[in-house]
């Protein structure tokens, strides 16, 4: 028996209504009271185990009625050091996705990956201190609203908020039945239907100045096929059940970076005889596309549709005028 098969049974052992002694773990497991104390102290000191000796009953059990025993389970001890690792990773992405929403909920799990690690060849320190995650151009959110709009959404209630459209500065009052919240490209985003418009809508979270939950009022739900006929077909965070087909064509020298990458679930890609890659995509509103088009300069033509040529083009143009001026 290995020792992750130890800690399994030890924790049966311990579960019993009468706790257990150290002479049945010895005899259960076939292993020496060495083995057993070493056991222990390892669940008691690395995994937190509520342990303890009870003196009158002669045994050992897990400490009664204490949240830490009431709430208390093994965690992963299946994971090798590599997958250890990997999760370690997967929690610093999560707890770092500002303003917190999982932190409550990955805090037990990142004490218990913390002590694994602690347990292994690299401690826990040295690990977040060499795994680094940048954030490039993430606007802050309100936690206040944040808070809100995760309340709303998860009790399933209606919101009502003021939401700052950035193209013309306007504010609007606006009463959503919220659907889901996105992290996209390092920002927050709600997706919700809006009452005022009768159509789905996507709000980025740092531009709700306000958000109240109406308490009185159960969300509207729309299915998930709904969602992504008009969130999911666009390109970006840009919605839009009415698609065209944009294609673009990439240098040989941008091929090697952008056949890699993923602009939508639904792109078609092809190398080229020359090295260049020509990129189909769909989109519904052109506005980020051009923006992600733009940033490959001269490395990139599109080839259709004419409208999208022409909008990428007016932008180079009105760009190299300004640095002609």
């Amino acid at each position: 028996m290995d020792r992750t098969e130890r800690f399994y049974t030890i924790d049966r052992m311990l579960r019993g209504r009468q706790g257990t002694t150290l002479r049945h773990m010895m005899e259960e497991m076939e292993v020496s009271r060495a083995t057993v104390r070493r056991d222990l102290e390892y669940m008691r000191d690395r995994l937190a185990a509520p342990i303890i000796w009870d003196n009158e009953a002669r045994c050992y059990r897990y400490e009664a009625h204490s949240e830490e025993s009431d709430r208390y389970a093994l965690p992963g001890l299946w994971f090798n050091a590599s997958e250890v690792h990997a999760l370690l990773t997967m929690e610093h992405l999560l707890s770092s996705l500002q303003p917190g929403l999982l932190e409550p909920h990955i805090g037990p799990l990142r004490s218990r990956i913390r002590r694994l690690l602690d347990s292994g060849d690299h401690p826990a320190e040295e690990v977040t201190r060499r795994i680094r995650v940048l954030h490039m151009a993430a606007r802050q959110a309100d936690s206040g609203v944040f808070g809100a709009i995760s309340h709303a959404l998860l009790r399933r209630y209606r919101l009502q908020i003021r939401h700052l459209n950035r193209r013309n500065g306007e504010v609007t009052e606006r009463l959503v039945s919220p659907q889901r919240l996105a992290h996209y490209r390092d920002n927050w985003y709600l997706d919700s239907w809006c009452h005022l418009r009768q159509s789905l809508r996507s709000f980025a979270v740092d531009a709700i100045e306000s958000a109240q939950v109406v308490e009185a009022q159960k969300a509207k739900t729309v299915t998930d096929a709904q969602l992504e006929k008009v969130l999911g077909t666009g390109y970006g965070i840009f919605a839009g059940d009415k698609t065209k087909e944009a294609v673009l064509r990439f240098s040989p020298e941008a091929a090697r970076w952008v056949a890699r990458e993923k602009w939508h679930s639904r792109q078609r890609g092809c190398v080229e005889e020359d090295g260049s890659y020509t990129l189909t995509i769909p989109y519904a509103n052109e506005t980020e596309l051009v923006m992600d088009i733009m940033r490959h300069g001269v490395e990139v033509e599109v080839i259709s549709p004419d409208s999208l040529r022409d909008a990428v083009g007016q932008r180079l143009a009105t760009a190299a005028a300004q640095y002609r001026a």
